[in-house]
């Protein structure tokens, strides 16, 4: 297996291999290239005759790299980076402009970036941003985000990690419920509560896990998969949650209980690809992410902006 591209290869062709390596199938790399899967199995099969290899296992569930694809995958990522860094040198100060994809938990991607990120389109005009808001993890070396907001830092060895902030989370009811339901005094009172809370085994990070870090037992009789929905729930007036303070926030509705007796502390965590920092549009979208959370450190930490 060659190390390097041959004078006669097309980069083309390592594209639509870096799309079917990353997405696993030829229709979600058409999707993601543009194309069609006809245009994106012809540049397979070309690259495949030009190196004399198989690249791909096919099965009923998609394509996975052979031990030749997953050899190759290092090298067409490093030429990847190169053409990468390039066209950003190329750019030197030139405008900001470009599309970046910005993979984030729900609760941040939805109730606190997606209210302020028009402040930095208007600045520049030519940029455009794709908020994936979603309670999943983003992958940067699949190419799924260039920009991924995670409660845990990087474990990829080119992914730059950035601390952006801890936040806290509080029990939460509507008004109108703890004004008719049990009294709650101490910590022990919320067992006799219904709550709301993820589905454990679908959880996209351990982080989201809050057995034992409130010191009593919080069994959720209702159980979804992302935290807008546990919000609503909560606004039903049937229950109590556990929601980040930046999130209860913009529902005056609901209300802390016992805040000084139960808390939990997460940190957000940025992480962008060392090949995408390279690009000055990329840059631009992490350090207005950056700079937005710092502004915003007591929303995060007690929900005050």
């Amino acid at each position: 297996m060659p190390s390097a591209t041959r004078p006669n290869e097309n980069w083309d062709d390592y594209r639509y291999f870096l799309a079917v390596a990353r997405s696993g199938t030829l229709s979600a790399a058409a999707e993601q290239l543009g194309t069609e899967h006809t245009t994106v199995a012809r540049h397979i099969h070309a690259l495949e005759r030009t190196l004399n290899t198989r690249l791909f296992h096919k099965s009923h569930t998609g394509y996975a790299l052979t031990d030749a694809g997953e050899r190759l995958l290092a090298t067409a990522e490093t030429i990847e980076g190169a053409l990468l860094a390039s066209k950003a040198a190329a750019a030197g100060e030139q405008e900001i402009a470009g599309i970046v994809r910005i993979g984030a938990p729900d609760g941040f991607g939805s109730m606190f970036l997606a209210p302020r990120i028009h402040a930095l389109t208007e600045r520049h005009p030519r940029l455009e941003v794709e908020i994936f808001a979603a309670a999943r993890i983003f992958s940067l070396t699949r190419r799924e985000a260039d920009i991924a907001i995670g409660l845990s830092g990087a474990e990829h060895l080119r992914v730059a990690s950035h601390r952006l902030t801890d936040y806290r989370m509080f029990v939460y009811g509507t008004k109108s419920y703890l004004k008719r339901a049990a009294q709650i005094r101490t910590k022990a009172d919320l067992a006799q509560h219904p709550f709301v809370g993820y589905v454990e085994e679908l959880l996209f990070s351990p982080e989201l896990s809050f057995s034992g870090a409130v010191g009593v037992e919080l069994p959720a009789r209702v159980r979804c998969t992302n935290l807008l929905t546990q919000v609503h729930a909560t606004l039903s007036g049937h229950c109590l949650c556990i929601i980040p303070a930046y999130v209860a926030a913009d529902f005056p509705a609901l209300v802390p209980v016992l805040p000084d007796a139960v808390a939990v502390t997460r940190t957000f965590h940025m992480h962008v690809h060392e090949d995408h920092w390279k690009s000055a549009h990329v840059r631009a979208v992490a350090n207005f992410i950056a700079e937005e959370v710092e502004a915003n450190t007591g929303l995060f930490l007690d929900g005050t902006g």
